[in-house]
């Protein structure tokens, strides 16, 4: 799977209702480090209703500057939530779908807790 190819791709509830279009995908990096680093994981995808363009790191809540920027892009992305890769019950070349209980968290990867 490329993630690019993903970007866009709508999302869908177990039921087949439509929440909105994958608008990025969130790694942690866990693991015994590797040369530089540790392994990357994809921790999930995040799903916005409203727009699929990037946040540019806005949704992270301390990012106020410019004001006119945050503002505009926090607006854009209202809705947004991050949903676990534990939570995806399908990934297709059209669609992707979640598990039934699947649970809505925070876009902030500081901040784990449900929306």
């Amino acid at each position: 799977m490329i993630l690019g190819d993903l970007l866009g791709t709508p999302v869908h509830d177990p039921d087949g209702g439509w929440l909105g279009r994958v608008a990025d995908a969130r790694f942690v990096l866990d693991g015994p480090p590797h040369q530089l680093m540790a392994e990357p994981r994809l921790l999930g995808l995040v799903v916005s209703p409203h727009s699929v363009a990037s946040f540019l790191g806005y949704e992270r809540n301390g990012l106020t500057h410019p004001w006119l920027l945050a503002r505009i892009l926090r607006w854009r992305h209202r809705g947004s939530f991050l949903v676990l890769w534990e939570d995806i019950a399908m990934v297709g070349p059209r669609s992707v779908r979640l598990r039934p209980g699947f649970t809505r968290y925070s876009t902030a990867l500081e901040d784990r807790r449900q929306v």
